[in-house]
């Protein structure tokens, strides 16, 4: 069952999920921490490059299933144009302040 995104537990999570799917590039940007990070498949990305191609040039979409960790890990349906649907699994590292300094995606 999808966990609807106004419900997921982390704030910082939560803008995280709605930015990706409103395809709001600048939302998404201002909840990143200035010298955030991110790895795909256990592997670090450029972060600019990666979300530019996996995500906003490519109507990147997230449906999450599962939340654990106080809502910092996710299992979701990633969905874009390029790769179609797979079944991810997303960490996040959250600032103090409410930032996202770090995601980490891959299959799940």
């Amino acid at each position: 069952m999808t966990i609807q995104t106004t419900r997921l537990s982390d704030p910082a999570v939560r803008a995280f999920v709605a930015a990706v799917n409103a395809h709001d590039r600048e939302a998404f940007l201002a909840l990143l921490a200035p010298d955030a990070t991110m790895a795909d498949d256990g592997d670090d990305r450029d972060l600019a490059q990666w979300i530019d191609r996996e995500i906003f040039s490519s109507n990147g979409h997230l449906e999450v299933d599962n939340e654990s960790n106080g809502g910092r890990a996710l299992i979701a349906r990633y969905r874009n144009d390029t790769w179609g649907e797979m079944r991810t699994a997303w960490r996040f590292e959250v600032t103090a302040d409410g930032r996202v300094s770090r995601f980490e995606t891959g299959q799940a």
